[in-house]
This record gives structure tokens, C-alpha cells and sequence, in this order.
């Protein structure tokens, strides 16, 4: 690939996807959804724009269920004036990359405005070019384009002809290429990405980040996303299995195709058996011209092996493997790995998998990488998971957006439960230009296509359809929206519960009787002097399952020690409370919080005082860039349990303690170098699955302490 930041010099007009409201605010800080959250701002631009909106919007008329609804292309051609674009363009000058890539993380650091974006250049335009030489034999072939994620609002060309795009940067999405290649020639394809400023509360990175797909079919294939498979009856003799294929048909002519699926066994390499253990009847369907049909099945599978959580499970896994055949020609084969399990969500006794009661000991994760920024290292994601398994966590929250798809590869195959969440914003603001512009038009098409895309992942148990959205806080205006969202999930699918994550939602409030599951963030222990609420919402919704869906926000530096240290099981971070506001520091004796959190201490209490509550989600398992609460001159988050390079802070050790009491341990806090602390008293804190500790100095016995309640 060949990459360069910014449009053609002297180009003008300039193409927009749309055109923005006046960005009015100098920081890109961001923020918590609060009560005075609001809608866009008027509209203006100072210069001239091509705005490509109506070329764009077609591209997601797949999941767009009415068809009177669907987006009808233009004629023209945006764009094709500008240089980049074009065919014969020298592209040698520009610097030669692979994907994924995300421009900004190479820096340089930043100290004007705010530190909520990471300090990072991610603002601008950047261009993308790839020479596609396709041999003659794929004529009459279906060509796509498969993008996993780009950062953000991506308009693609191919020889020069506008195909389509995607604004929002964590969707992945299709583009259908096949009436703009060459085939037998070659085929030049240009891709732009246009991220504003101000646009996200934490660092959103830039760039095609994640991977990008050329996927070549015969004309009748399976569609994209195109099989759903569903355990509607499971025991440990048998599980009914049930399978919906998409067959799509881009020839001139109708086609009769026979459906025949295969299961295997997958090993925990990813390799299927050789040998079938389950097949799903063969189906006929009648695929019209130019058109679709459904074709569905359904089979036995015996002594099926359950896919769950270690240590008390384990992840095991099927792939079916069905086979398009129409006139004895194999048309597509086309392979759907899934998992056996089921799934109970009480709302007295928690959560429990394959019949088996589970805490939900998780943490919330941004999508970035540390250093390595945005860009999807699968090495470096598999790592992230392992050291979190190694504390005891098993699950994670996909904060605040769809996930990369080999995040949810990783975690089928390594047994980690997912909360998969969507939406940071619906209508209402965080930040001025973030999602919310493009949500009115777009947030059908976003959510279908993501749970479309992620739904036989036997990893994701639940649903998120959002994360502290204004709506909140606007009665009953943001319920029928709520209500929307939750039904769009479940006529994708039917089989799992939706939540959203409420930070300020009351239980008297309309918006939590929508979803299925109560996620409360901070809620639950309390939001400064706020009791917690966890018993309110018990009382209020008694047959649903509550989780703590966003807990703790701790906030420490590995390795920093201050002194006093508070005697409070849970103290606000401040000037005189746990900070070193010269050196922007925070103190590692795990006792602090921001201002609307807790220690993790106090967030144990309140999960083991209402045993009701199915579990929590920890803010956040590592450190990400932006965020940087409660320095905003700083330029990553302090709230990971391990910071941006992999290294353990002392909340590790905490959160191991409580979440693997079977794991002989203990951690000693703080370190024992202290020349400058001779003749004073420095606290010493021990955290351990034990149920006392004795503390020894130089073999004499300080005292032994035995664990209290909570």
C-alpha cells in the first residue's frame, strides 16, 4: 500500500462527507455523558465542499430491512477531479506501508489543548493506494472489498469511479467492486479517510487499523454474514442444531441451489477434524436473478463437548462447513466456527453458562494497543488477554464500539465471556463532532451489521447498545429509541439479552426498563455521596439480571507511592489525596479513585453485600492513551490495572486475590527502598487470597490481620 496525510495541494473544493457543525470547543478532552449533554450545533463551513453523503449512504443498504427505506445512488462522480484518485496518478513519492495502519501513533506529541485524545495528530485526511491486478479468469466472478475498520469516514474509488464508503470507524463493512474492475488488467483503488477533530473521548487513532479483505466468489455464494447458527435444544446427549443460510445471487438468472452442511470438531489450534461428527439435511432453494434467498436447516449433534470459561470449563468448538451446489458445479464453501453452550441470566442468583453459576469477573478495554496505538497486532491483543486470564478476569467489555474481528477470534478460543457494545453516543453529543452526527442516518445500518457480523461467536453472552448516552437524562424521549436499538439486536438475534450502560439513570427512570439486563456504571458501590443503587433497581425490576457494567475507575501510576495515605477504604483522587500533581503522578496503594468511582475494595464490598448482582466490569483492565483523568495535561489513562507497556501494577495483585482465592498468593505494598523515609512510619499494605497474613521485618513479627467481612 502507498499512504499520505492531507488532499491533493491546492485542491479545491474539498470533499466532505458531510458538512459539520462549527467546532466552538479548543480541547479534545471529551468526557462522561452528563445532564447537560445536547444535540448538534448549527451547521457551517467557511469553504468550499463536495459533500458525498448521498454516494455513501447506499453502501449500507443491506441492513436496511424496508426496502422503501433504502438509499438510491446519484448519478455522477464525486471526486473523480482530484488527483489521487485517478488512474494514471505516480503514487512513488508516497511512503510505502502495510496495513493495518494507524498514522497518528508515530506522533509527534502534542501539549496544546486538551489530553482526551491522546495528544496525538489522528485529526485530518489521510489517502490510501493499492494497484489490484486481477488475472482474466476472474471474469464473471463476484469481486468485494472486505474492511474490517477504518478510522474514519471512508469514501473508496476504484479506476477512478466513486464505489461507496462507511463513516463510522470501528463498523466493518463490504463494497461490491465488481462492476468497477478490470479483470485481465490492472485496478487502481484509492481509499480516503477524513477524521475531525474533537471527535472522540479518548484516543480513536487514525487510519485503515484494522484489516482490509479482497474477497472473490462465483456469482451465487453465500452472502456476507451470511449463516446464523443457533443451539435452540442442548443436553449433554444431544444438541439441535439449526442453521440460516443467506445464498445471494448476482448472475442474470435464476439458479436452483442445494444447501449441504458438514460439522467438525475444531482443535484449539483453529484446525477442524477430518472427520464430521453432525450433518444438517440438504436444502433446495430457488435463488431469483439479481436476488436472495434463505435457505435453513436443521440437525443433531451427539455427546456434544460445551464450550465455557476456564478454569472450571472449557472453550470447545464446532465449525460447520457449508457447500453451495448448483447445476454439479460447487458454487461457495463457506465455514461458520460456533460453540455449544447455554446461557441463564437470574435475577436473584447471577449468571450462569452450560448450567453452572459464573461471577462475571471482567474489565472494560479500549481498543488501542499502547505504543503500538491503534493498529490491530494480533500477538499484541492475545497477550493483553492472557496476562488479564492470568489475574482471574473472564470477561471483557468491547468499550465503547465493535471490536476487531479477531478479538472475538481470540476469546472464542480462549474461553473469555463478552459484553460486545456498539454505541458511545446516540442523538445526543459528548464531544462536537463525534458519532452522534452520522447516528440519526446511520445507526440501523451499524448496529444490524454488527451483530450480523459477531453473533455466532459462542464468546459474546450480552449485548450493549450503548454506554452512558445522553439520552439518559431526557425522560421519556430516550426510551422509543432504547426500544428501537434493543429490537434491531433482537431481530438479528434472538438469543441474547441487551443492556445499556447507565451511569445516571435512576430506576424511576424510563430508559432501564427497556433493555433486558441492568448495566450500571459506578451506580452500584455509589457515585460520590450517593448510596448505591443496587437494591433500588433490584426492587424496581425484580426479574431482571443487574451487573456492574463500568466499576472502579482506580487510578494509579505503577510504582509511585504518596504519603499521607488515606486510612479511608476508598478515597477521590486530588491535590492532597493520593496525587503528585508536580511530577502528574498518582499513588499505587490502590485506595484512590476519580471523583465518580471507587477503590476496588469498595466495589468488592458492594458486589459481595447483594450476591444477586451478576458481576462486574472493571474501568479499565489496561491503560489506553487519552482520558488522562485526572491530569489533562498528561496523555494516557492512570485507571488500568496494567499500564500501556504490559506491566502489572499493584491493583493486579488486588484483583487476583479476590478473583482466584484458590491461587496461593500475596503482594506486598509498597516497595522497601525508602532512604528518604528513615524515623517515619510508612503504611504497609498486603493483599492475599489467604484469610489473614502475618507481617514480618527482618524476622520479627509486626503483627498478624485477619480478613473482615467485604
Amino acid at each position: 500500500w502507498r499512504f499520505v496525510k492531507g488532499d491533493p495541494p491546492g485542491h479545491r473544493p474539498s470533499l466532505l462527507y458531510d458538512v459539520r457543525p462549527q467546532d466552538r470547543r479548543a480541547s479534545g478532552a471529551g468526557g462522561p455523558a452528563g445532564p447537560n449533554a445536547t444535540g448538534n450545533e448549527s451547521a457551517s463551513s467557511n469553504n468550499p465542499t463536495v459533500v458525498i453523503k448521498a454516494w455513501i449512504l447506499p453502501t449500507g443498504n443491506e441492513f436496511i430491512r424496508d426496502a422503501s427505506r433504502r438509499f438510491i445512488r446519484p448519478s455522477g462522480n464525486p471526486g473523480a477531479d482530484v488527483v489521487y484518485v485517478q488512474p494514471g496518478f505516480d503514487d512513488r513519492a508516497w511512503r510505502q506501508i502495510n496495513l493495518p495502519h494507524d498514522w497518528a501513533i508515530e506522533g509527534p506529541f502534542t501539549h496544546k489543548g486538551g489530553g482526551g485524545m491522546g495528544r496525538l495528530p489522528s485529526a485530518g485526511v489521510g489517502w490510501y493506494r493499492k494497484q489490484l491486478i486481477l488475472p482474466a479468469q476472474d471474469a464473471g466472478k463476484s469481486i468485494f472489498l472486505d474492511v474490517d475498520g477504518a478510522m474514519s469516514y471512508a469514501a473508496v474509488w476504484l479506476n477512478g469511479r466513486l464505489v461507496g464508503g462507511w463513516p463510522y470507524g470501528y463498523a466493518s463493512w463490504r463494497l461490491d467492486l465488481t462492476p468497477y474492475v478490470t479483470p485481465g488488467g490492472t485496478n487502481e483503488l484509492a481509499i480516503r479517510l477524513d477524521n475531525p477533530p474533537n471527535s472522540s473521548r479518548w484516543y480513536p487513532g487514525a487510519g485503515i487499523y484494522r484489516n482490509v479483505w479482497l474477497v472473490k466468489t462465483s456469482p451465487v455464494h453465500v452472502g456476507h454474514w451470511g449463516t446464523y447458527l443457533t443451539t435452540p435444544e442442548v443436553s449433554s446427549a444431544s444438541a439441535t442444531l439449526h442453521l440460516s443460510v443467506t445464498v445471494d445471487n448476482n448472475s442474470g438468472q435464476s439458479v436452483v441451489v442445494t444447501v449441504a452442511t458438514q460439522i467438525f470438531p475444531l482443535a484449539a489450534s483453529g484446525r477442524p477434524n477430518r472427520n464430521a461428527v453432525a450433518r444438517i439435511p440438504l436444502v433446495k432453494v430457488n435463488v431469483p436473478a439479481r436476488g436472495t434467498a434463505m435457505a435453513e436447516g436443521t440437525g443433531k449433534l451427539a455427546d456434544p463437548k460445551f464450550w465455557g470459561p476456564p478454569p472450571l470449563q472449557r472453550p470447545n468448538r464446532y465449525v460447520a462447513v457449508t457447500t453451495l451446489t448448483a447445476g454439479g458445479r460447487v458454487m461457495d464453501v463457506y465455514e461458520t466456527p460456533f460453540g455449544i453452550r447455554t446461557l441463564k441470566f437470574d435475577q436473584n442468583e447471577g449468571f450462569f453458562i452450560n448450567g453452572q453459576h459464573i461471577a462475571l469477573n471482567g474489565v472494560c478495554d479500549h481498543h488501542d494497543l499502547g505504543a503500538l496505538g491503534a493498529a490491530l497486532n494480533v500477538r499484541a491483543l492475545q497477550r493483553q488477554l492472557e496476562i488479564l486470564q492470568e489475574m482471574g478476569c473472564n470477561a471483557i467489555r468491547t468499550s465503547h464500539n465493535p471490536p476487531t474481528p479477531e478479538l472475538l477470534e481470540l476469546t472464542d478460543r480462549m474461553g473469555l465471556l463478552v459484553m460486545d457494545e456498539t454505541f458511545d453516543v446516540w442523538v445526543r453529543r459528548k464531544t462536537p463532532l463525534d458519532f452522534h452526527l452520522i447516528f440519526p442516518d446511520w445507526h440501523k445500518q451499524d448496529l444490524r451489521a454488527h451483530v450480523r457480523r459477531d453473533r455466532n461467536h459462542p464468546s459474546v453472552i450480552l449485548w450493549s447498545i450503548g454506554n452512558e448516552v445522553g439520552e439518559q437524562f431526557t425522560g421519556t424521549n430516550g426510551a422509543p429509541l432504547a426500544a428501537e436499538l434493543r429490537d434491531i439486536v433482537h431481530g438479528e438475534d434472538p438469543t441474547r439479552p441487551t443492556t445499556t450502560a447507565m451511569n445516571w439513570s435512576r430506576p424511576s427512570d424510563p430508559l432501564p426498563g427497556i433493555v433486558d439486563v441492568i448495566g450500571l456504571n459506578y451506580q452500584g458501590a455509589g457515585i460520590r455521596n450517593i448510596p448505591g443503587r443496587y437494591p433500588a433497581f433490584h426492587e424496581k425490576f425484580p426479574g431482571k439480571l443487574i451487573i456492574g457494567s463500568e466499576t472502579a475507575s482506580a487510578l494509579s501510576s505503577r510504582g509511585e507511592y504518596t504519603f499521607p495515605v488515606t486510612r479511608a477504604a476508598s478515597a477521590a483522587v486530588g491535590p492532597n489525596s493520593g496525587e503528585d500533581p508536580t511530577r502528574r503522578q498518582v499513588s499505587a496503594y490502590e485506595l484512590y479513585a476519580a471523583a465518580f468511582g471507587s477503590s476496588p475494595d469498595k466495589v468488592f464490598a458492594s458486589q459481595e453485600q447483594h450476591p444477586y448482582v451478576g458481576g462486574e466490569f472493571v474501568w479499565t483492565g489496561w491503560d489506553y492513551l487519552g482520558e488522562p483523568t485526572p491530569f489533562d495535561s498528561s496523555r494516557s489513562s492512570y485507571s488500568g490495572i496494567i499500564d500501556l507497556a504490559g506491566f502489572k501494577k499493584d491493583r493486579f495483585y488486588l484483583y487476583q486475590d479476590h478473583w482466584r482465592p484458590d491461587l496461593p498468593m500475596a503482594h506486598i505494598v509498597p516497595h522497601w527502598t525508602w532512604p528518604e523515609r528513615l524515623g517515619k512510619v510508612t503504611p504497609v499494605h498486603v493483599f492475599t487470597s489467604g484469610d489473614e497474613g502475618e507481617l514480618f521485618l527482618n524476622g520479627r513479627s509486626l503483627g498478624r490481620r485477619r480478613k473482615g467481612p467485604y
